[in-house]
């Protein structure tokens, strides 16, 4: 009888993949891809008043926080590496107006949270959004006029936020609002302000996807919105024009690129990673974040397993980086290891 081995050796030609798989220090030798905290980017959610946790329905083991427990978190996250925290506010309705005009109050409560998370956690980055939805009537990112976005107008108005935003000491200028000449605007604006070393992360492949449920949810937009955001967010379709739209905020001095939503659009990552060479990340939504957690806590998938291989994904996807709600219980693993 014909040896079976030798056959599988000659339809293999000897090369046998599982001779790197066979232990666990031959898998660590050659494995490719690593998660570590550095790669992690927190983002919490702010409310006004003192002493607050207040849990999100929609995205279970995530809570808004009040200024004072947002500076006891980013306490935590120091101490367990985390690079930066990126902020989000839900203020008060009565504050919302048509031109979501607190975004232009120096004290408003983003301001306040970056001021007072630097006084005390000086050596972790801050990274905040210049999006006006957080602070609209209508839940849009923009300003709306006679049932549409105004672009030029918006930009000018996250130019001179962006400007407060780094006067209360963000490191990082965010914009989400996906308006076109943004980043180019928002440059010259902060460099005229003194503001040259604050630096720009364009949200520059941001779809109109429906994984953003729970985030709207969070900062009690989800009942404001009027109609919805395809005229200024990319086709989930679209993936060439995405690259044209990161190519434009390169062109106009971002200095580091974001994709979001993150699993579904891994693609998407790749290429701009690829075309761009800049620091790319993505965040792992709302959306995201709250199938798994859901999933786990039905007993249907191990959520450690899961929650660590989705952002493994994001590493071999080409990402420097990953914005996820998991951040904190990711570098409590981490450490562990």
């Amino acid at each position: 009888m014909q040896d079976k081995t030798h056959l599988v050796d000659e339809i293999t030609g000897h090369r046998r993949m599982r001779r790197n798989r066979k232990a666990d220090w031959t898998r660590r030798l050659v494995q490719e891809n690593r998660l570590t905290v550095d790669d992690l980017i927190w983002p919490i959610f702010i409310v006004p008043g003192t002493g607050i946790v207040d849990p999100i329905a929609a995205m279970p083991g995530v809570n808004r926080m009040s200024v004072d427990k947002a500076v006891e978190a980013a306490k935590e996250a120091a101490d367990l590496g985390i690079p930066a925290l990126a902020t989000f506010p839900d203020i008060e309705m009565e504050l919302r107006d048509e031109t979501g005009s607190n975004s232009l109050v120096a004290n408003n409560l983003i301001n306040q949270t970056t001021a007072a998370i630097k006084k005390a956690v000086p050596n972790i980055g801050i990274i905040t959004d210049v999006a006006l939805d957080p602070f609209t009537s209508h839940g849009h990112d923009g300003i709306l006029r006679d049932g549409e976005i105004v672009n030029d107008e918006t930009v000018d108005q996250v130019v001179r936020a962006a400007i407060l935003q780094a006067d209360a000491g963000a490191d990082i200028i965010a914009p989400s609002e996906m308006m076109d000449g943004r980043i180019g605007a928002i440059r010259r604006g902060l460099d005229a302000a003194g503001h040259q070393s604050v630096g720009i992360m364009s949200y520059a492949t941001k779809f109109s996807s429906g994984f953003y449920g729970p985030y709207r949810e969070a900062i009690n937009t989800k009942g404001l919105l009027k109609g919805d955001k395809n005229s200024y967010y990319i086709n989930p379709a679209n993936g060439t024009e995405a690259i044209r739209d990161a190519a434009l905020d390169v062109e106009e001095g971002a200095d580091m690129l974001m994709v979001k939503p993150g699993l579904a659009y891994l693609d998407i990552c790749w290429r701009v990673k690829e075309a761009f060479g800049l620091p790319t990340f993505a965040y792992q939504v709302s959306g995201e974040y709250s199938q798994i957690k859901a999933a786990a806590m039905n007993g249907w998938i191990d959520g450690e397993r899961i929650m660590m291989e989705t952002l493994l994904a994001f590493k071999r996807a080409g990402c420097d980086g990953i914005l996820t709600y998991f951040a904190p219980e990711v570098a409590k693993i981490l450490a562990k290891r």
